[in-house]
């Protein structure tokens, strides 16, 4: 019997300095890799996936079909949903493909793009040996949706740090908002939500990365500014660790409009500062936070997540109730250890 392989080029399209959550997950999981074993080199592929031109699925192809032998590859799904599966042929090396969610999910795309992407990111996860994901939710979602073979795929959470419990600022009630403004990220449903809450004493931190997207970014300002929210709502960009470990320690209520999480990471990272949380249920975010440490929404529901925040900000005992559950909540959350040892599984079960 052949021994699994203990090297790993794992295939990251585009900047993995970047501060997004899949980026956090790769970066980590890469840093803890040679702990259990596997020795793991970065394959960087074109930044223009999940939208490849022709030329950057060739190079992609071209360097991924390097792969050393003895090597498996690990393909961010950023990058294999976008590659024509017929194209993998040409790769000898065993395919482990790792789902943060699947890319036809997107908010802000046309549903001709959509069902295209869907298409092909299910032939793609059917030429793969295994695939990680991130949630439970979007296992179930690829082997309903996407006829991947469930014995295919191995969960591995995304791990989170220990953290001190947020200490909050009381008045101004202080929200906090965490990840890249997008489309999928939902801000402009949370300011119209906040509109009918003008009179109540709250500020607002949306803390995530404003450069991706300068037409979603353009649209959410000229909002706030029509809201006459200026003074009350800060966009500060992409931050440097400590600035948003005292966003997190200074805040009151941890608030996540998302469309769709394939997992939520700032979801765990509110639960573990025993923050209380607003949500929606769009994705994997519905699982992540028990039921007690938050109020959940529809995604795009505003209405909806105005009377939440409504509740969140008026009742005082309420949010200790949710932080409490969300504090105790934050203590069983996985480690990284955790979610490395459970990709080197996988990749020391490949055969070569």
């Amino acid at each position: 019997m052949k021994i699994g392989p203990r090297r790993l080029s794992f295939a990251i399209p585009g900047d993995l300095d970047l501060p997004t959550g899949g980026y956090a997950y790769d970066r980590r999981i890469i840093a803890m890799l040679p702990d259990y074993g596997v020795e793991a080199s970065v394959v960087a592929l074109p930044g223009s996936f999940p939208d490849p031109t022709p030329a950057d699925i060739d190079e992609a192809i071209r360097l991924l079909a390097e792969a050393p032998a003895g090597c498996a590859l690990l393909v961010d799904g950023l990058a294999l949903g976008a590659i024509p599966a017929h194209r993998l042929d040409a790769i000898r090396a065993p395919l482990i493909a790792l789902v943060h969610h699947p890319l036809c999910f997107e908010a802000g795309i046309a549903p001709e793009r959509a069902a295209q992407l869907k298409a092909m990111e299910t032939e793609a996860l059917a030429r793969v040996a295994r695939v990680i994901v991130t949630s439970r939710s979007i296992k179930r979602m690829l082997v309903a949706d996407f006829a991947v073979p469930l014995a295919k795929i191995t969960v591995a959470e995304p791990g989170t740090d220990p953290s001190a419990r947020a200490t909050g600022t009381g008045t101004p009630l202080q929200i906090l908002s965490v990840g890249a403004v997008s489309p999928r990220k939902g801000y402009d449903i949370l300011i119209e939500a906040l509109l009918p809450l003008a009179d109540e004493p709250w500020r607002l931190t949306i803390c995530g990365a404003i450069d991706r997207d300068p037409k979603t970014v353009a649209k959410l300002e000229e909002q706030i500014l029509a809201a006459n929210f200026g003074e009350r709502v800060r966009l500060p960009g992409t931050v440097v660790p400590a600035t948003l470990q005292r966003f997190y320690d200074t805040a009151d209520l941890f608030v996540l409009p998302s469309l769709f999480e394939g997992y939520g990471m700032v979801l765990a990272e509110a639960m573990a500062r025993g923050l209380p949380i607003v949500t929606t249920t769009g994705g994997a975010a519905a699982e992540t936070v028990p039921d007690a440490a938050a109020i959940k929404v529809p995604p795009g529901d505003a209405a909806a997540l105005s009377s939440a925040l409504d509740k969140a900000i008026r009742d005082k005992r309420l949010r200790t109730r949710l932080a409490d559950a969300s504090w105790d909540a934050g203590r069983t959350l996985p480690p990284w250890t955790e979610t490395t040892r459970r990709i080197a599984a996988v990749v020391m079960g490949l055969n070569v």
